[in-house]
Protein backbone atom coordinates (compact mmCIF):
# COMPACT_ATOMS: atom_id res chain seq x y z
CA UNK A 1 0.00 0.00 0.00
CA UNK A 2 1.01 3.62 -0.35
CA UNK A 3 0.87 5.73 2.80
CA UNK A 4 1.05 9.52 3.01
CA UNK A 5 2.39 11.31 6.09
CA UNK A 6 1.97 14.99 6.96
CA UNK A 7 3.63 15.70 10.30
CA UNK A 8 4.10 19.16 11.84
CA UNK A 9 5.93 19.85 15.08
CA UNK A 10 5.22 23.39 16.24
CA UNK A 11 7.38 25.18 18.82
CA UNK A 12 6.43 28.55 20.32
CA UNK A 13 8.78 30.42 22.65
CA UNK A 14 8.00 33.15 25.14
CA UNK A 15 11.00 35.07 23.81
CA UNK A 16 13.22 34.56 20.74
CA UNK A 17 15.32 31.44 21.31
CA UNK A 18 19.04 31.64 20.51
CA UNK A 19 21.51 28.86 19.79
CA UNK A 20 18.71 26.56 18.75
CA UNK A 21 19.75 23.07 17.55
CA UNK A 22 17.20 20.45 16.51
CA UNK A 23 18.25 16.84 15.89
CA UNK A 24 15.72 15.12 13.63
CA UNK A 25 15.31 11.39 13.09
CA UNK A 26 12.38 11.79 10.76
CA UNK A 27 13.38 10.29 7.42
CA UNK A 28 12.75 6.58 6.73
CA UNK A 29 15.13 4.43 4.71
CA UNK A 30 14.33 1.87 2.03
CA UNK A 31 14.42 -1.80 2.94
CA UNK A 32 12.50 -4.93 1.93
CA UNK A 33 8.81 -4.07 2.13
CA UNK A 34 9.37 -0.32 2.43
CA UNK A 35 10.14 2.06 -0.45
CA UNK A 36 10.29 5.83 0.09
CA UNK A 37 8.74 7.48 -2.95
CA UNK A 38 9.20 11.05 -1.74
CA UNK A 39 10.05 12.71 1.57
CA UNK A 40 10.66 16.33 2.59
CA UNK A 41 11.68 18.05 5.82
CA UNK A 42 10.89 21.76 5.79
CA UNK A 43 11.70 24.10 8.72
CA UNK A 44 9.63 27.28 8.81
CA UNK A 45 12.64 29.58 9.34
CA UNK A 46 15.85 30.01 7.37
CA UNK A 47 18.83 28.01 8.56
CA UNK A 48 21.16 25.12 7.89
CA UNK A 49 19.77 21.59 7.52
CA UNK A 50 22.53 18.99 7.30
CA UNK A 51 22.19 15.24 6.87
CA UNK A 52 24.30 12.49 8.40
CA UNK A 53 24.00 8.97 9.79
CA UNK A 54 24.10 8.02 13.47
CA UNK A 55 25.66 4.93 15.02
CA UNK A 56 22.46 2.92 14.61
CA UNK A 57 22.29 3.58 10.88
CA UNK A 58 19.44 6.10 11.17
CA UNK A 59 19.33 9.12 8.86
CA UNK A 60 19.72 12.18 11.08
CA UNK A 61 19.23 15.83 10.17
CA UNK A 62 20.65 18.68 12.23
CA UNK A 63 18.86 22.02 11.93
CA UNK A 64 20.25 25.35 13.17
CA UNK A 65 18.33 28.58 12.39
CA UNK A 66 20.21 31.58 11.06
CA UNK A 67 18.63 33.92 13.62
CA UNK A 68 16.84 33.80 16.95
CA UNK A 69 13.13 33.06 16.55
CA UNK A 70 10.06 32.95 18.79
CA UNK A 71 8.46 30.15 16.74
CA UNK A 72 9.58 27.15 14.71
CA UNK A 73 7.63 24.61 12.69
CA UNK A 74 9.24 21.40 11.42
CA UNK A 75 7.02 20.09 8.62
CA UNK A 76 7.50 16.58 7.27
CA UNK A 77 5.64 15.35 4.20
CA UNK A 78 6.11 12.14 2.28
CA UNK A 79 4.76 8.99 0.71
CA UNK A 80 5.99 5.45 1.27
CA UNK A 81 5.07 2.20 -0.48
CA UNK A 82 4.84 -0.76 1.88
CA UNK A 83 4.41 -4.48 1.28
CA UNK A 84 3.50 -7.27 3.68
CA UNK A 85 6.63 -8.93 5.13
CA UNK A 86 4.92 -10.61 8.10
CA UNK A 87 6.91 -8.53 10.55
CA UNK A 88 10.34 -9.70 9.38
CA UNK A 89 12.80 -6.86 8.70
CA UNK A 90 15.24 -7.55 5.87
CA UNK A 91 17.53 -5.29 3.90
CA UNK A 92 17.82 -2.69 6.66
CA UNK A 93 21.05 -0.84 7.44
CA UNK A 94 22.76 -2.52 10.42
CA UNK A 95 25.81 -0.81 11.93
CA UNK A 96 26.05 -2.53 15.33
CA UNK A 97 26.65 -6.13 16.45
CA UNK A 98 23.57 -7.99 17.64
CA UNK A 99 24.73 -8.34 21.30
CA UNK A 100 24.74 -4.53 21.58
CA UNK A 101 20.95 -4.72 21.84
CA UNK A 102 21.17 -6.63 25.12
CA UNK A 103 22.34 -3.48 26.90
CA UNK A 104 20.19 -1.90 29.57
CA UNK A 105 19.46 1.82 29.64
CA UNK A 106 17.80 3.98 32.29
CA UNK A 107 14.50 3.75 30.40
CA UNK A 108 14.73 0.05 29.61
CA UNK A 109 15.92 -1.67 32.76
CA UNK A 110 14.21 -4.83 33.96
CA UNK A 111 12.95 -4.29 37.49
CA UNK A 112 12.56 -7.38 39.72
CA UNK A 113 8.86 -7.37 38.82
CA UNK A 114 9.62 -7.33 35.07
CA UNK A 115 12.22 -10.05 35.54
CA UNK A 116 9.72 -12.30 37.31
CA UNK A 117 7.13 -11.53 34.63
CA UNK A 118 9.57 -12.37 31.83
CA UNK A 119 10.68 -15.59 33.53
CA UNK A 120 7.06 -16.73 33.89
CA UNK A 121 6.42 -16.06 30.20
CA UNK A 122 9.62 -17.84 29.18
CA UNK A 123 8.72 -20.92 31.23
CA UNK A 124 5.11 -21.10 30.04
CA UNK A 125 5.68 -23.05 26.81
CA UNK A 126 8.09 -23.72 23.96
CA UNK A 127 11.49 -22.28 24.94
CA UNK A 128 12.44 -21.47 21.33
CA UNK A 129 12.92 -17.73 20.73
CA UNK A 130 10.07 -17.01 18.32
CA UNK A 131 7.30 -18.75 20.33
CA UNK A 132 8.64 -17.08 23.48
CA UNK A 133 8.46 -13.66 21.84
CA UNK A 134 4.90 -14.24 20.66
CA UNK A 135 3.89 -15.19 24.21
CA UNK A 136 5.70 -12.13 25.54
CA UNK A 137 3.92 -9.90 23.03
CA UNK A 138 0.52 -11.19 24.16
CA UNK A 139 1.44 -11.03 27.85
CA UNK A 140 2.72 -7.44 27.72
CA UNK A 141 -0.36 -6.37 25.76
CA UNK A 142 -2.57 -7.90 28.47
CA UNK A 143 -0.51 -6.56 31.38
CA UNK A 144 0.07 -2.93 30.30
CA UNK A 145 -2.92 -1.13 28.83
CA UNK A 146 -2.48 1.29 25.95
CA UNK A 147 -3.36 4.89 26.84
CA UNK A 148 -2.75 7.10 23.74
CA UNK A 149 -1.10 10.43 24.44
CA UNK A 150 1.87 12.68 23.62
CA UNK A 151 5.33 11.18 23.69
CA UNK A 152 7.63 11.68 26.66
CA UNK A 153 11.02 10.18 27.34
CA UNK A 154 10.59 10.24 31.12
CA UNK A 155 8.66 7.02 31.83
CA UNK A 156 10.74 3.93 32.52
CA UNK A 157 9.71 0.38 31.75
CA UNK A 158 9.49 -0.28 35.49
CA UNK A 159 7.09 2.60 36.10
CA UNK A 160 4.89 1.65 33.14
CA UNK A 161 4.77 -1.97 34.30
CA UNK A 162 3.89 -0.93 37.84
CA UNK A 163 1.16 1.43 36.59
CA UNK A 164 -0.27 -1.19 34.25
CA UNK A 165 -0.78 1.44 31.55
CA UNK A 166 1.23 3.66 29.25
CA UNK A 167 1.62 5.19 25.83
CA UNK A 168 3.05 3.15 22.96
CA UNK A 169 6.68 3.88 23.81
CA UNK A 170 6.19 2.81 27.44
CA UNK A 171 4.67 -0.52 26.42
CA UNK A 172 7.49 -1.09 23.92
CA UNK A 173 9.99 -0.40 26.72
CA UNK A 174 8.39 -3.09 28.90
CA UNK A 175 8.59 -5.61 26.04
CA UNK A 176 12.23 -4.72 25.33
CA UNK A 177 13.24 -4.92 29.00
CA UNK A 178 11.60 -8.34 29.36
CA UNK A 179 13.13 -9.66 26.12
CA UNK A 180 16.63 -8.55 27.11
CA UNK A 181 16.21 -10.20 30.51
CA UNK A 182 15.53 -13.42 28.58
CA UNK A 183 18.82 -12.81 26.69
CA UNK A 184 17.03 -11.90 23.47
CA UNK A 185 18.44 -8.77 21.72
CA UNK A 186 15.68 -6.17 21.33
CA UNK A 187 15.42 -2.55 20.25
CA UNK A 188 13.03 0.38 20.04
CA UNK A 189 11.56 1.54 16.71
CA UNK A 190 9.96 4.89 15.94
CA UNK A 191 7.77 5.55 12.93
CA UNK A 192 4.19 5.81 11.75
CA UNK A 193 1.22 3.47 11.87
CA UNK A 194 -1.72 3.76 9.50
CA UNK A 195 -5.11 3.61 11.20
CA UNK A 196 -7.85 4.17 8.64
CA UNK A 197 -10.33 4.82 11.46
CA UNK A 198 -8.23 7.68 12.86
CA UNK A 199 -6.31 9.62 10.19
CA UNK A 200 -5.66 12.54 12.58
CA UNK A 201 -3.20 11.33 15.24
CA UNK A 202 -1.63 12.82 18.35
CA UNK A 203 1.89 11.52 17.92
CA UNK A 204 4.09 9.20 15.83
CA UNK A 205 4.12 5.56 16.88
CA UNK A 206 6.69 3.39 18.65
CA UNK A 207 7.14 -0.38 18.81
CA UNK A 208 9.88 -3.00 19.19
CA UNK A 209 12.00 -5.42 17.21
CA UNK A 210 13.61 -8.57 18.59
CA UNK A 211 16.25 -10.83 17.08
CA UNK A 212 15.22 -14.37 16.14
CA UNK A 213 18.00 -16.84 15.19
CA UNK A 214 17.97 -17.86 11.51
CA UNK A 215 15.19 -15.35 10.81
CA UNK A 216 16.52 -11.91 11.73
CA UNK A 217 14.86 -8.89 13.29
CA UNK A 218 11.14 -9.38 13.82
CA UNK A 219 8.63 -6.66 14.63
CA UNK A 220 6.39 -6.70 17.72
CA UNK A 221 3.91 -4.01 18.73
CA UNK A 222 2.47 -4.89 22.16
CA UNK A 223 0.38 -1.71 22.22
CA UNK A 224 -1.90 -3.54 19.80
CA UNK A 225 -3.12 -7.12 19.91
CA UNK A 226 -2.53 -7.75 16.22
CA UNK A 227 1.00 -7.94 14.88
CA UNK A 228 2.63 -5.29 12.66
CA UNK A 229 1.80 -5.28 8.96
CA UNK A 230 2.20 -3.18 5.83
CA UNK A 231 0.42 -0.38 7.71
CA UNK A 232 3.73 0.56 9.41
CA UNK A 233 6.44 2.97 8.25
CA UNK A 234 9.72 2.24 10.03
CA UNK A 235 11.85 5.38 10.56
CA UNK A 236 14.52 4.98 13.27
CA UNK A 237 15.82 2.48 15.82
CA UNK A 238 17.65 2.75 19.14
CA UNK A 239 18.26 1.09 22.47
CA UNK A 240 15.21 2.98 23.74
CA UNK A 241 12.94 5.90 22.81
CA UNK A 242 15.66 8.51 23.28
CA UNK A 243 17.87 6.86 20.67
CA UNK A 244 15.11 6.97 18.05
CA UNK A 245 13.07 10.04 19.08
CA UNK A 246 11.80 12.02 16.06
CA UNK A 247 13.05 15.36 17.46
CA UNK A 248 15.47 16.23 20.23
CA UNK A 249 17.04 19.64 20.67
CA UNK A 250 18.63 22.32 22.77
CA UNK A 251 18.46 26.11 22.91
CA UNK A 252 19.59 29.19 24.81
CA UNK A 253 16.94 31.51 26.25
CA UNK A 254 13.45 31.70 24.83
CA UNK A 255 11.62 31.40 28.15
CA UNK A 256 8.68 29.05 28.33
CA UNK A 257 8.32 26.62 25.42
CA UNK A 258 4.99 25.44 24.01
CA UNK A 259 4.89 22.33 21.84
CA UNK A 260 2.07 21.23 19.55
CA UNK A 261 1.94 18.36 17.05
CA UNK A 262 -0.37 17.78 14.11
CA UNK A 263 -0.14 14.47 12.27
CA UNK A 264 -2.00 12.83 9.42
CA UNK A 265 -1.24 9.27 8.30
CA UNK A 266 -3.51 8.21 5.45
CA UNK A 267 -3.86 5.58 2.77
CA UNK A 268 -3.17 6.81 -0.75
CA UNK A 269 -3.38 3.51 -2.65
CA UNK A 270 -4.07 -0.10 -1.79
CA UNK A 271 -1.30 -2.66 -2.09
CA UNK A 272 -2.12 -3.79 -5.63
CA UNK A 273 -1.80 -0.26 -6.98
CA UNK A 274 1.23 0.67 -4.87
CA UNK A 275 3.15 -2.22 -6.39
CA UNK A 276 3.16 -0.38 -9.73
CA UNK A 277 5.60 2.47 -9.34
CA UNK A 278 5.52 5.39 -11.66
Amino acid sequence: MRIRVVHETIYSYEQPARGLVQVLRMRPRDHDGQYVRRWRIDPSVDGRLTEREDGYGNIVHWFTPDEASDALVIRVTGEVDTNECHGVVRGSVERLPDPFYLRETDLVAASPEIQAFADSVGAAGDRAVLPTLHRLHAAVHAQVGFAPGPASGAVTAAKAFEAGAGICQDIAHVFIAAARHLEIPARYVSGYRLDEKAVELETPHGWAEALVPDLGWVTFDPAYESGPSEAYIRVATGLDYLGAAPIRGSRTGGGTETLDVTLRVELVQAASKAATRS
